[in-house]
């Protein structure tokens, strides 16, 4: 897919919009063209295609949810391959994210049960299975309309029969919400999945990350070492049984947290048993929460006739607040806006019969004097007279049709030569009989453009290559340092460093031959290579 003009169709798929991209490739809204139905469809990266190990991953996610049916799960419909490029098409489930979600504000005790609840039922039946997700977070949770949970991206899990996948020494998943056992490139199971349910959980009743670090490895580090402040520290009002199940969630030793997400969920529902059940005005406005534009078409089936008189008080209360006028003042009413007609008329038309008395210098520049007729005011009416029609010669029917031209019009000299050549007009020939060569004129003139431009890109290119070499300075003691605590770099790290050297090489490439698009687009993924290591490293 170009990435300028991106493709319209991919195969018997319809693009309507993007949903969003990532490392590994773009999301878009699609319509099959045949059954006519809209679904979700996950396209890999040109770029990536040919890297064996995004490749390797996305084949297996398609694997994991080909084997997956459960209503908290987004399904699998197909998967192809179409101008060598893996396209998987998927389940469209239509809302929120949990994380779009948060950001309006802390969940509700009840809530925020309810929808992890929903999420441990989908990693029960998934590791049931013998697959582990890997990456749990809000931001993977897709919260519908009517109030369905669907756990999304199974772009990093594992099943259980399956072996080599982590590179040795690094790590997978997302650094705010990685169990102690993966940032340590330890073996994995369900537990490392049910420490990252309780990171999100807790982000859910607290609205604050789990921990405040500077840095990733920082974080990773707290992961590991730092005991986290019980929930309810931070929001007083949460119930302590609640803030007691995640701190159990989220223990540093995998034997001491739930082993099971059956054993979560069935704390989960002791707890919610025992809480105030809200009321049917409270329901409603947690439904109201959701965004409006997220609701489907035909969720209501209503449409703005049919609304309740509630919904339209504002515009019925602003047509009965305005009094009716009465016959006296409406007569008034028409006295003014004959008399404002009446003025608009007479202006128009002094500027009508003003245009067409304007001198014309003739060819010599003299300009012939001409007295314009005198304009005299239309006689007053009666305020109660309806309004007379103004005179037909000053607004003549079609308004773009000039005037007639006076005498002295008529009579001036038309001078040809003082008039400036048109855009359309002829190239006028130079003294010695022949055009002006103007394409060899463009040629120079982009030849020095695309000189100028392959300039400004070396000089990004060497401020570019500086970033990256500190980066790989403090990737290098970063690393020494990692190893001796036994922790282990995370594989998307190890993945962008190496994207970055890659990218840098062929934007020089590029440049080198004089391909100013293609070293654009190498640099500007080099560019966001260093800046996601920068980030990582705390420089940004």
């Amino acid at each position: 897919m170009s990435e300028d003009t991106p493709q319209q169709r991919i195969g018997d798929y319809e693009i309507i919009r993007e949903l969003g991209h990532g490392g590994m490739g773009k999301v878009y809204q699609v319509r099959n063209l045949l059954s006519d139905r809209v679904e979700a469809m996950k396209v890999v990266l040109p770029d990536l295609a040919g890297r064996s190990e995004f490749t390797s991953r996305f084949m297996r996610e398609i694997k994991v949810l080909a084997s997956l049916d459960h209503p908290n799960i987004a399904a699998l419909r197909t998967a192809f391959t179409a101008d060598d490029q893996f396209v998987m098409v998927m389940e469209y489930v239509e809302g929120v994210t949990l994380a779009d979600r948060l950001e309006r504000g802390t969940f509700s005790t009840a809530e925020a049960l309810n929808y992890i609840d929903q999420v441990l039922a989908a990693l029960s039946y998934a590791h049931g299975k013998n697959i582990i997700h890997r990456d749990i977070k809000p931001s993977n949770m897709m919260l519908t309309p009517q109030g369905v949970v669907k756990l999304m991206d199974f772009g990093l899990a594992r099943s259980g029969n399956e072996i080599g996948l982590t590179m040795t020494g690094t790590t997978v998943g997302s650094l705010d919400f990685m169990s102690p056992e993966q940032v340590k490139s330890q073996p994995t199971d369900q537990r490392s999945d049910l420490y990252s349910v309780g990171v999100s959980l807790y982000q859910m009743v607290t609205r604050q990350r789990m921990f405040r670090a500077t840095s990733g490895y920082s974080l990773m580090e707290a992961h590991v070492k730092e005991i986290p402040r019980p929930p309810m520290e931070l929001q007083t009002a949460l119930p302590k049984p609640v803030s007691d199940v995640i701190m159990m969630s989220v223990a540093k030793d995998p034997t001491q947290r739930f082993q099971t997400a059956d054993a979560f969920r069935n704390a989960l529902a002791q707890i919610r048993a025992s809480l105030p059940q809200p009321s049917s005005e409270a329901a409603t406005a947690a439904t109201a929460e959701l965004p409006l534009q997220a609701l489907p078409a035909t969720s209501t089936g209503q449409s703005a006739t049919d609304r309740s008189p509630t919904q339209n008080a504002p515009a019925t209360a602003a047509a009965v607040a305005q009094p009716a006028p009465s016959k006296g003042g409406r007569g008034l009413l028409l006295a003014v806006a004959a008399v404002l007609l009446l003025a608009v008329l007479a202006g128009a038309w002094i500027y009508k019969s003003r245009q067409r008395s304007e001198p014309i210098a003739d060819g010599m520049g003299n300009t012939p004097t001409s007295t314009p007729s005198p304009v005299t005011n239309p006689p007053a009416q009666d305020a109660s007279a309806p309004a007379q029609q103004p005179p037909p010669q000053a607004f003549p029917a079609n308004a773009t049709t000039p005037p007639p031209p006076t005498p002295a019009q008529e009579m001036a000299p038309r001078d040809s030569g003082s008039k400036p050549p048109s855009a359309n007009s002829p190239t006028e020939l130079t003294p010695g009989g022949s055009a002006p060569d103007s394409q060899a004129q463009d040629q120079a003139a982009a030849a020095l453009a695309q000189k100028k431009l392959l300039d400004d890109m070396e000089t990004e290119s060497d401020h570019l290559e500086s970033r990256a070499a500190a980066v790989e300075s403090s990737l290098d003691t970063l690393e020494q340092q990692m190893h001796r605590d036994g922790v282990g770099l995370r594989g998307d790290m190890v993945a962008s460093r190496s994207s970055m050297r890659t990218d840098l090489a062929k934007a020089k490439q590029a440049m080198t031959s004089g391909d100013t698009d293609r070293a654009r687009h190498f640099l500007d993924l080099a560019q966001r290579e260093v800046e996601k290591l920068e980030t990582f490293l705390g420089h940004r």
